[in-house]
């Protein structure tokens, strides 16, 4: 039986539990992380060997390696995270008496005043790691780690304690500078290039494993460029040098003493280390930090589409080879894409020149100064040809304006695509009303989906809209049969579905031949 396992957070998020492990598993805030790096290359291409110690390089680094303590007041009844910190911001758990005992009841009512609204406020403590950028006192960690705190403190390596400012915060790359007084410079550490590190190379994290403060571990980079589902810009370096709860906002150093990432995440059965750890790398965090030096804040670079993965069933749906890019699910209207033209149904395969793998393009754009100009390789209807696209700045959620309701289409009732195991209806104002669609929402709805059917294991559930098939709008059901019926006779492989659902635009490969298709 596979067992379950989340990810479990460095710094002041909560642990991963192991289903299934005999005995209790305590669940503690916890600050773990990991993250890649990489032993330096010399000329001619040749790696360097296993060191005989690491002594040397921990004892220029460790100075400059900070715990970073901080302390929050909750009352009873807010919504914070109650698991955020290093265990002692939960309350304790019930113990197992006997129905009916006097501990039971004695615990019971414990608990009830503990949980009472009109108990006194909690005092909330978590801790993490940190390192020192500049002798001036600007110091490097996790958001996580400080989010929420109303006193952080700051403790170097001689045991001088500092209180710290939050200078700014970045809640999407979880990143966090902070900054204290002193009267003497600080020992300083500096980034280093973390492209040029590569599999296989060394590294080093220093850290706070469980307030253990100055712990220094070693290991390898395992992996570059993880996707651990944690934001739109994940590019994280794996590593398996040891990361425990405190570590979170520590540095990971290659063998030449620069930081090449922050560690900030681990994978864990137990909420301790397995060897699985992720971290920022260096030449991602600098930008950011960089930004939040000099206004507080971060400003990202926007091209205003929603896209999605090109797989090899989206690509046949499109005659695309090879299947690769990144395919527009949707275009902001009046953003810098609009702008440029770019199309539902585009696949963007370059940057500037930067092949687009995987989901790149969010990260490779958001790292773009606003206003600058852009250079897409896209794919369209067969050619490939160049876009110029204006960069705007990333904006913040906004609420949609309320619209008029859109005439009901035309085209007939529901039909059944039991080929597909669906069946679809009109957008009616009795469909908007069951489904709670908005006015402004065009297409046919999905009415029902065969279990086990083709678009069930595409994951389409009742309520989804189809808004287009192979890149032209459906207004009506008949309108959808029609162009199924079209992709069919011209001996399609298979047919691609723009589906709307409640995380948004996404195209949907379902075959035409095959042993899956109808």
């Amino acid at each position: 039986m596979r067992l379950p396992v989340r990810l479990l957070r460095a710094g002041s998020l909560s642990c991963v539990l192991l289903a299934g492990v005999a005995g209790p598993v305590a669940a503690w805030a916890a600050d773990t992380n990991a993250a890649p790096a990489a032993q330096p290359v010399v000329a001619g291409g040749m790696a360097r060997g296993v060191p005989n110690s690491f002594a040397d390089l921990a004892d220029r680094l460790l100075p400059a390696v900070v715990n970073v303590s901080t302390t929050q007041t909750v009352k009873n009844g807010d919504d914070e995270d109650e698991e955020d910190g290093d265990g002692e911001d939960q309350l304790p758990q019930m113990p197992n008496f006997p129905q009916g005992s006097p501990f039971e009841k004695f615990f019971h009512d414990f608990m009830n005043r503990q949980n009472s609204p009109d108990a006194p406020p909690r005092r909330m403590q978590a801790l993490g790691s940190g390192f020192i950028i500049d002798p001036a006192g600007y110091i490097v960690t996790n958001n996580h780690v400080i989010r929420h705190a109303d006193k952080i403190t700051v403790t170097l390596q001689d045991n001088t304690v500092l209180t710290a400012k939050a200078v700014g915060h970045d809640d999407r790359t979880d990143l966090a500078l902070l900054k204290v007084e002193s009267k003497k410079p600080l020992p300083a550490v500096h980034f280093g290039d973390s492209d040029k590190r590569r599999v296989g190379d060394w590294v080093l994290a220093i850290g706070n494993p469980f307030g253990l403060s100055g712990t220094v571990t070693a290991g390898i980079i395992s992996s570059r460029g993880r996707n651990i589902d944690q934001g739109p810009y994940d590019d994280f370096i794996q590593t398996d040098a040891p990361i425990n709860k405190g570590n979170s906002g520590g540095p990971l150093f290659d063998m030449d003493g620069n930081v090449i990432g922050v560690n900030t995440a681990i994978y864990s059965p137990s909420g301790g280390s397995v060897g699985i750890g992720f971290s920022i790398p260096a030449n991602e965090a600098q930008g950011i930090i960089e930004q939040l030096r000099k206004t507080g804040k971060v400003s990202r670079g926007w091209l205003g589409v929603r896209i999605q993965n090109v797989t090899q069933d989206i690509a046949d749906g499109l005659g695309l080879s090879p299947a690769r890019g990144a395919l527009v699910a949707g275009v902001e209207k009046d953003g810098p894409g609009a702008k440029a033209k770019l199309q539902t149904g585009d696949v963007i395969q370059s940057l500037d020149g930067h092949v687009i793998e995987g989901k790149a393009l969010p990260r490779l754009s958001a790292q773009l100064p606003v206003g600058t100009v852009a250079h897409l390789g896209v794919w369209r209807h067969g050619k490939t040809i160049d876009v110029p696209v204006t960069i705007g700045a990333l904006p913040e959620p906004a609420a949609e304006p309320e619209k008029k309701a859109a005439p009901a289409p035309k085209g007939g009732g529901e039909i059944s695509l039991s080929t597909f195991g669906l069946s679809v209806g009109p957008l009616d104002a009795a469909a908007r009303q069951k489904y709670n669609l908005p006015a402004s929402q065009k297409g046919v709805v999905v009415t029902a989906v065969k279990d086990g059917g083709l678009a069930s294991d595409r994951g389409l559930k009742e309520g989804d809209v189809v808004t287009e098939v192979q890149q032209a709008e459906v207004n009506s059901p008949a309108d959808l049969k029609k162009r199924i019926e079209a992709a069919q006779k011209a001996k399609k492989k298979s047919i691609l579905l723009l589906v709307h659902d409640a995380d948004g635009l996404r195209w949907v490969p379902f075959p035409l031949t095959g042993d899956d298709a109808p």
